[in-house]
């Protein structure tokens, strides 16, 4: 018995140890702006969070969280929040030069950091090296922050049955990511930043897959052959289908659906509003094919009907070559030989001279069938 009580404290003890830093409280925002220095910050054309001081605006805002919001909080769109997500914002422009148009972006993060603290929390405290719970005492470092009721209140909450059959559904799901994050507290907006400064490049974003292939690279600096592998199928399918296609290159490269709100490979704060990406149905790599075939079809009946007319009429002219009109599209001779990347079906033509879009190619047809 004795044993079990020394084991455990001394779980209780290593976790404390483990955590050496302080409560990140930003001393140097908060005298800055006592001297009246106002702290500028800049988003990139996707609205995400930049340098100079994106990284500085993200841990203030989740310093105001640990002090504002209760670690008891399950519904970050609670009304009863109002109030303290008001005096977050107040606090935000008091020291950051920044427009009430990015309130929703900074209230989202605020959100997002109080789930991490919870998630931080949880498992450095309340869980033992095999995933048990563990009934810690609230930790002195955060005693500042953390009442002993509301301590209590948040052991509860996360012993209940039903949080307990959710946690564990996300965790298998997370254990194991067949292409994990490398790049640690680096989101993809500064990823993206540090590539185009790097470059030197006038470009002002980069292709998802792009950002998704150098996020995936560790220290080694050579990626893993999967990850190369996909990102060789993302550089085929950009061949012939637009990089503002709605179902996301990326998402059919790695054949899963894309999910409303968010665009893979851009990380927090892009949505397809701020893309600008259209709403609508994506066609599915089996529609294009079946157009494609439709469109095809459609010609080639055409063509058999003009050739059948033509040699009605010109049957007894003398000068066959001069009355040949077997009718010839201007379409260039072949196309070129395209791998549609996907489980099943695979779109493939054959060319000489040079690769077209498969947009050019159906108004290449479409004007063909006018023309008739």
């Amino acid at each position: 018995m004795a044993d079990d009580q020394h084991e455990e404290v001394s779980k209780k003890v290593s976790a404390e140890e483990e955590i050496r830093r302080g409560i990140t409280v930003m001393r140097r925002v908060v005298q800055g702006r006592s001297r009246g220095i106002i702290l500028d910050v800049y988003w990139n054309n996707q609205g995400q969070l930049i340098e100079p001081n994106g990284h500085t605006l993200t841990s203030f805002i989740g310093a105001l969280v640990r002090n504002e919001i209760p670690i008891t909080c399950d519904d970050w769109r609670n009304k009863e929040l109002n109030e303290s997500k008001e005096k977050i914002w107040s606090e935000i422009k008091r020291c950051f030069n920044i427009e009430e148009e990015r309130r929703g972006f900074c209230m989202k993060l605020a959100g997002k950091l109080l789930r991490g603290f919870q998630t931080f929390l949880s498992s450095k405290f309340l869980k033992d090296a095999d995933g048990n719970f563990v009934d810690a005492e609230l930790p002195k470092k955060y005693e500042s922050l953390i009442s002993a009721e509301e301590w209590e209140a948040f052991k509860s909450k996360r012993q209940d049955p039903v949080f307990q059959r959710i946690s564990a559904t996300n965790r298998e799901r997370a254990s194991s990511p067949a292409y994990p994050y490398r790049k640690g507290r680096v989101g993809y907006g500064r990823l993206e930043q540090s590539m185009l400064q790097k470059e030197e490049s006038s470009e002002t974003s980069l292709p998802a897959h792009v950002l998704w292939k150098e996020a995936r690279v560790g220290k080694s600096g050579v990626p893993q052959e999967e990850v190369l592998h996909v990102y060789q199928k993302c550089e085929e399918l950009s061949q012939y289908l637009s990089l503002d296609d709605t179902k996301g290159i990326l998402s059919r490269a790695l054949d899963v659906p894309e999910y409303s709100g968010r665009v893979r490979g851009k990380g927090f704060g892009v949505t397809p509003t701020s893309l600008s990406i259209k709403k609508g149905k994506a066609p599915s790599n089996r529609e294009l094919h079946a157009r494609l075939e439709a469109m095809q079809a459609e010609l080639d009946a055409l063509r058999r009907e003009r050739e059948a007319s033509a040699s009605t009429v010109y049957r007894d002219a003398s000068d066959k070559e001069s009355i040949n009109c077997t009718f010839q599209p201007n379409i260039p001779e072949a196309f070129p030989i395209v791998s549609c990347i996907c489980r099943h079906h695979t779109i493939g033509w054959l060319a000489r001279e040079k690769c077209i879009t498969l947009a050019e190619y159906y108004s290449t047809l479409e004007s063909s069938l006018l023309d008739v």
